[in-house]
């Protein structure tokens, strides 16, 4: 397995370093083979085992700092909790692709959580992420599952476990927020010029590379989710720390497939008001871009941020249709 690890070039404003604490008795119980194939990581070899186990720790292994509007309201600074972002691979169409652990114990920003994930959140997580690649959605997927004999207590104690995810990148619309909202102009201009390079360098070439960046943001967004809505599928924590810059759907929670057609309906138990019920999904994917464009208002005339702002309706419809 051969790491790349260019966001933690970025510097350690962008992060904490911290690394996969493993878990009792801890057991390899699926690995996505025909993934592993495209990434070539050979599961069997003893250094990817020691990595993915945690008995061998990553030097530029990182868990991110970000911020985001949860539930309509803004928290200035959150990050990843119980993810370790270990680096990035080359696949075999010569894209790269982060490599994020799941339920890897507590970081700086786990807020006084345990930094863990359960068994059966694993395994929702695993079939969601792959059956939505499968429809073609834009999604994370998962590469490998672990089960461990460590006890995770929620609601009653279940089996701790990890979830080796891939992605074209994590980073959130909350990312972007964070370093807007506390005035460091420096790292969102160094935020701006990774994206550009890692994720959108076609834009490189236009008279307006930041506006062209997010043109196509907005249409990816507008796409993921004209997907969403066609399938039947709700997220449950549309969180601005939950969308991803590449238009990827990241962050299985308390997502749901509705069986009967119910606009109204709330697969999360804990959104009392309904904000992210399964009608409204389109509304906030909109309301989430335009805090994200809020970020590029020194960058951006306003006219500008509207203007492309607008290619969000169509592209949904037309997606969608």
């Amino acid at each position: 397995m051969k790491l790349e690890h260019h966001f933690a070039g970025l510097g350690e404003a962008f992060y904490a370093k911290t690394s996969i604490q493993p878990l009792l008795k801890q057991r390899l119980v699926e690995f996505n083979q025909a993934l592993a194939h495209s990434l070539s990581i050979d599961i069997k070899s003893p250094q990817t085992k020691r990595i993915l186990h945690g008995e061998e720790p990553l030097e530029n292994a990182l868990s991110m700092v970000y911020a985001g509007h949860q539930f309509g309201g803004f928290s200035p600074q959150l990050g990843d909790g119980r993810g370790v972002l270990l680096g990035e691979v080359l696949d075999d169409q010569g894209v790269l692709r982060d490599l994020h652990m799941k339920g890897a114990g507590p970081t700086p920003f786990s807020r006084r959580g345990d930094g863990r994930a359960v068994l059966r959140s694993c395994i929702r997580e695993y079939l969601a992420s792959e059956f939505m690649h499968a429809m073609g959605i834009p999604t994370s997927r998962a590469l490998a599952l672990y089960t461990s004999a460590q006890a995770v207590y929620r609601e009653q104690p279940e089996p701790g476990a990890m979830l080796l995810r891939t992605a074209q990148g994590h980073i959130r619309f909350g990312h972007f927020e964070y370093f807007f909202y506390q005035g460091k102009e420096a790292e969102l201009n160094q935020l701006i010029d990774y994206c550009l390079q890692h994720y959108y360098p076609d834009c490189l070439a236009t008279e307006s590379p930041l506006e062209s960046m997010l043109v196509e943001v907005v249409e990816r967004t507008a796409r993921m989710i004209a997907k969403w809505q066609a399938v039947g599928f709700q997220h449950g924590v549309m969180n601005t720390d939950n969308f991803s810059f590449t238009g990827e759907t990241i962050d299985y929670g308390p997502y749901g497939f509705m069986e009967d057609y119910q606009p109204d309906w709330v697969c999360n138990h804990s959104d009392h008001e309904g904000r992210y019920a399964f009608s409204r999904q389109p509304g906030i994917g909109l309301w989430n871009l335009n805090c994200l464009m809020r970020c590029f208002s020194k960058h951006l005339e306003r006219d500008q941020l509207i203007a492309i702002l607008q290619h969000y309706e169509v592209t949904l419809q037309a997606e969608y249709e």
